[in-house]
């Protein structure tokens, strides 16, 4: 495996990890590059465990022949990017403490709707949701509450954008997922049988923890953008409009809280 010693910043090395803060950058290479970045041992670890193909390694020095070992062997023969912490802060754009290891990895293939729905009993759709940390914390919650897949509209960040696998802390590798338009989704959900329900606060909304919704075979929940929620025509097309329950004159939470306790309450119970 070759170590490469990162001296001069300013070089044009191939480890794609140069200056990852600017997110306007990434998100327009990587798909193209078809790689997503793996941030801190823990979610590398996850990835490598799902078959992700690793790609190249930076790493802090001083865990080079510590805890970054492990990691180092699991990936076998790739480049290894490291240096001193002062020139890797200046290449990547961040500190790296905690997250001492990043790892580029190669995208999985795209799946279709289909696919991941197809033995799946609770799902969770994404519309417009563009904020990495709380696409990954709903992955998070996803993966440990049992919902079985995620489809996410065009206009959601991508969920493998370094800040949102990060915040998942690997999840997303567990959790099936795939793209989808509005008019496919609907289609592809009431032809399986799904019961939709859309989150929306609405003077004739129901309550989250209706029985009916409780014990249905099969159900997709939607949620919207941070802002704004949902759409007008997805709340159209939805079987049922639902809320959570609120004391306090509090009227919302944020779209990842509300989403975790939409799928801890819709749960499959048997």
């Amino acid at each position: 495996m070759p170590f490469i010693e990162i001296k001069d910043v300013s070089a044009d090395q191939e480890g794609f990890f140069y200056r990852l803060t600017d997110a306007q950058l990434r998100s327009k290479q990587e798909p193209g590059k078809g790689i997503f970045i793996a941030e801190g041992p823990r979610v590398i670890h996850t990835a490598l465990d799902a078959g992700y193909t690793p790609l190249s390694l930076l790493m802090r020095r001083k865990f080079i022949d510590g805890l970054g070992r492990e990691i180092i062997s699991k990936c076998g023969d790739i480049p290894v990017f490291t240096g001193d912490d002062e020139d890797l802060a200046e290449w990547t754009g961040f500190q790296l403490q905690r997250s001492w290891a990043l790892c580029a990895m190669k995208r999985p293939p795209v799946r279709t709707v289909e696919d991941v729905i197809r033995d799946a009993r609770r799902v969770v759709v994404l519309e417009g949701i563009n904020e990495p940390s709380n696409v990954g914390a709903i992955f998070r919650s996803a993966a440990a509450l049992g919902t079985d897949a995620v489809l996410l509209t065009p206009t959601c960040c991508d969920p493998l954008h370094r800040r949102s696998v990060r915040v998942c802390m690997g999840s997303i590798f567990m959790v099936p997922w795939a793209w989808t338009s509005d008019d496919e989704g609907f289609r592809a959900l009431k032809e399986n049988g799904f019961l939709t329900v859309g989150m929306a606060l609405r003077n004739d909304s129901t309550v989250l923890n209706d029985p009916e919704l409780i014990h249905a075979p099969r159900v997709a929940v939607f949620l919207g953008t941070e802002d704004s929620g949902l759409t007008d025509e997805t709340i159209r097309q939805c079987d049922r409009i639902v809320k959570i329950p609120m004391a306090h004159n509090i009227d919302s939470l944020n779209v990842a809280a509300a989403a975790a306790v939409a799928m801890w309450e819709l749960r499959v119970r048997d």
